[in-house]
C-alpha cells in the first residue's frame, strides 16, 4: 500500500495504490464522502451498488456516495480520492461539462475503458499528480488540479464516444447538456422532488419538452430515471443501514411508507424487507 496525501485547510487529495493483497481500505468507508477516479487494470471483477463489473480492458471508474466491492484482483490498481473544495466541476471547469456524465450519470454507467495509447496517457497523469504529491512545492495544489482535469477531460471524451455514439444511443452534442444538467439535479434533488415537472422547471423546459427529449432518442423516460434513483437509495439503505423500512420512506420524502412500500415492489418485485433479507444471504436483483 502506497499513500500520499495533499491537505491544506478543507481542501484534500489523495492518491492510494493498491492490489489483491490490500483491498481493506477500498471495502471500507474511508473514502465514502469522497469523490474516487479509480484506475482498474483487466482482470478485476468489482460490484459498484448493485452492478457487477468485469473489467477486460484498463478503466477508469469515477464514484462518489456508490459501494464499491472488488471480487477479483489482478495486479496494481489506483484510488485517486478527493472533496469538492479541492475540485468540483461545477465550481471549476463547468464548460467540461462532464459533472452528470462521469458522475452520477442517468444511464448508471460509471466507467470508461482505455485503449494502449489511452492507458498510457492516464498511468502517466497519475504518476505526475504522485510525483506533485512527493516534491510538495508551493505550486504542486495547482500542478496537480491540472492534471485532474485532465484525466477528466479525456475520459468525458472517451465516455461520450463509448456511450453517445453508439448505434443504438447516438445524442446531439447540444443536447448532452439537458442529460448532463438533469443527472445533477436529479442527485440533488431526488428525495424532495419526485416529479418530472419539478425538474423541468429547474432546466427552464416545459415538462412535455423534457419527456420528449427522452423519449425521441429511445432512453428512459425522466418519470422512470426519477423512479430509478430513488429504488436505487432505498436499496442502499435497506443493505448498508439498520434503518426500518418506514425511516426509508420518511427519509426519501414519502409521508405515506404504504404508497413507498408498493412503488418499491413493483418494481423491484420484492417487498423491501424481503429485499434485505434475499440479498444479505445471496440473491441479486437488476435494479
Amino acid at each position: 500500500m502506497h499513500t500520499l496525501i495533499f491537505e491544506d485547510h478543507y481542501k484534500r487529495l489523495g492518491i492510494e495504490n493498491f492490489s489483491e493483497d490490500a483491498l481493506e481500505i477500498i471495502h471500507g468507508n474511508k473514502f465514502r464522502y469522497d469523490i474516487k477516479v479509480m484506475y482498474i487494470p483487466a482482470g478485476y471483477e468489482l460490484s459498484v451498488d448493485f452492478n457487477h463489473f468485469k473489467v477486460t480492458e484498463p478503466s477508469l471508474f469515477f464514484l462518489t456516495n456508490q459501494h464499491i466491492k472488488i471480487s477479483k484482483a489482478s495486479g496494481n490498481a489506483t484510488l485517486l480520492y478527493y472533496n469538492r473544495d479541492f475540485y468540483c466541476i461545477q465550481i471549476h471547469d463547468k464548460e467540461v461539462a462532464c459533472d452528470g456524465l462521469l458522475f452520477h450519470n442517468v444511464f448508471e454507467i460509471p466507467f470508461v475503458e482505455l485503449n494502449n495509447e489511452e492507458n498510457i496517457i492516464i498511468q502517466q497523469l497519475f504518476q505526475n499528480i504522485e510525483y506533485e504529491l512527493e516534491w510538495k512545492d508551493s505550486s504542486a495544489e495547482e500542478m496537480i488540479r491540472t492534471y485532474v482535469k485532465q484525466i477528466i477531460i479525456r475520459a468525458t471524451r472517451k465516455w461520450k464516444k463509448q456511450n453517445l455514439d453508439n448505434e443504438s444511443l447516438k445524442i446531439p452534442n447540444n443536447e448532452v447538456e439537458v442529460f448532463r444538467d438533469f443527472s445533477r439535479l436529479l442527485e440533488i434533488h431526488f428525495r424532495e422532488k419526485h416529479n418530472v415537472s419539478e425538474y423541468a422547471e429547474l432546466m427552464n423546459l416545459a415538462p412535455k419538452t423534457l419527456t420528449h427529449k427522452f423519449k425521441n432518442l429511445q432512453i428512459e423516460s425522466p418519470n422512470q430515471l426519477i423512479i430509478n434513483r430513488i429504488i436505487l437509495e432505498a436499496k442502499r439503505l435497506l443493505v448498508y443501514t439498520d434503518k426500518t423500512v418506514k425511516e426509508i420512506a420518511y427519509d426519501l420524502g414519502y409521508e405515506d411508507p404504504a404508497y413507498f412500500n408498493r412503488l418499491f415492489t413493483s418494481k423491484v418485485e420484492s417487498t423491501p424487507s424481503n429485499f434485505k433479507k434475499n440479498y444479505i444471504s445471496g440473491k441479486k436483483y437488476n435494479i
